[in-house]
């Protein structure tokens, strides 16, 4: 357990204090990072970390593979096919790979959050009557899975002097949408086409609820509400973590109320600026010395995106150095931070791939050491699945750039 410090809280008692090192090896291990777990399937991963990051296709493999001891890319892919796993829009508003349990209960969870977005394209619907739009977008794509433009163009038929686009994010906000397959396979991805969350999974029987080692969302657990239960969850692979961590990791508000519901179950820390913080008693808090190896972690990782406070991964100088515009970087952690980006340019044709790492700073030889071995893991194992049995790469170490 991490050694910690003490100081005087608000109510005249004492509470720990967590430096970032401890809160950044705490994180790391809910985070399965500090070491991948060997014990864990995909499915029970995807669960455990309330959902992947899946903006685009690959991440989910490679936040996977920087995760588990023997991951494969056709077993995350397999079990998009078979639907026990979906993408869909929940946290921040932004396309996540849930379980089917979670995929039924944490839409519901966030819609205050995609209603207030909603917001932004209100100009643009006037005389547009919501529930009617839903019933008609609805309609459409459970006819057939649509893309986003034919899912306008269906709309416009109805509502010819709308704006287009804000009539596809109402549908987006209003309905529970998943991206149906092939889009998410692994080398095998088509384009975006939708259809409800009740349609692609079928009428909710319950049969989902125990996905996972913590069980899925569900409808709450033994007198605990949804909302109660995602606050567990979140700490389980956040934390420790404040009320506002929690927001931002949900894009949601009014929090507090539910931590303080939870407070006689959860213990209570302080950051180095005072900041209180939760987590549960049992949960892992590593000592703050542990050794944190070198992981590769793909563009929109969660780790990153997830607490109002980043510096417990991010140092203050390196914040915003893996955007550049509206591009985010794949990137690196070295010692438990982040340290850098790295590119991969793969040829199928020919069947190379090359790895660049661009580091931050200087590491020394036996962290380019580390970071080389690491590289080799992660291609190995995502390279092994491709059709080609020749299939060779090349690891180059570059400079930053913008630096």
């Amino acid at each position: 357990m991490t050694k910690t410090t003490r100081t005087r809280d608000l109510t005249g008692g004492s509470a720990p204090v967590l430096g970032r090192r401890a809160l950044n090896r705490a994180t790391l291990d809910r985070q399965l990072l500090l070491r991948r777990s060997r014990e864990l399937s995909v499915k029970d991963a995807v669960s455990h970390l309330v959902g992947l990051q899946a903006q685009n296709v690959k991440p989910p493999y490679y936040a996977l593979a920087a995760r588990l001891d023997d991951f494969d890319p056709r077993e995350l892919s397999a079990l998009l096919e078979s639907r026990e796993l979906v993408r869909m829009v929940t946290m921040r508003s932004t396309i996540h790979l849930h379980t089917a349990a979670d995929a039924r209960t944490l839409r519901p969870f966030v819609q205050d959050a995609l209603e207030r977005e909603l917001g932004v394209f209100r100009a643009g619907l006037t005389g547009v009557d919501l529930r009617e739009l839903a019933e008609v977008a609805r309609e459409a794509v459970e006819a057939e899975p649509r893309t986003m433009k034919q899912l306008r163009e269906a709309l416009l038929v109805r509502w010819p002097d709308a704006d287009p686009r804000a009539l596809a994010i109402a549908a987006r906000c209003t309905l529970p949408l998943v991206q149906v397959t092939p889009r998410g396979l692994w080398r095998r991805s088509g384009q975006v086409a939708l259809t409800t969350v009740e349609k692609w999974l079928g009428p909710d029987t319950g049969a989902d609820a125990e996905t996972g080692t913590d069980g899925g969302v569900g409808a709450g657990v033994a007198g605990r509400s949804v909302p109660e239960d995602v606050v567990l969850r979140y700490l389980a692979a956040f934390g420790p973590a404040s009320v506002k961590d929690m927001q931002t990791w949900a894009r949601l508000t009014r929090m507090r109320e539910v931590f303080e519901r939870l407070r006689p179950r959860l213990r209570t820390f302080r950051d180095e600026n005072g900041v209180e913080l939760f987590d549960l008693p049992d949960a892992p808090r590593p000592d703050a010395d542990t050794p944190a190896p070198p992981r590769f972690l793909p563009e929109f990782d969660n780790l990153l995106l997830s607490h109002a406070d980043r510096t417990r991964v991010v140092p203050a100088e390196y914040k915003g150095r893996t955007w550049q515009g509206n591009f985010a970087y794949s990137v690196f952690l070295l010692d438990g931070f982040l340290a850098g980006v790295w590119r991969l340019v793969e040829d199928s044709g020919r069947g190379e791939a090359v790895l660049t790492i661009e580091p931050f700073g200087d590491p020394g030889r036996a962290e380019r050491a580390e970071l080389t071995r690491e590289a080799e893991r992660m291609l190995t194992r995502m390279t092994s699945s491709s059709d080609s049995s020749d299939s060779s790469y090349d690891i180059r170490f570059g400079a930053v750039i913008g630096s």
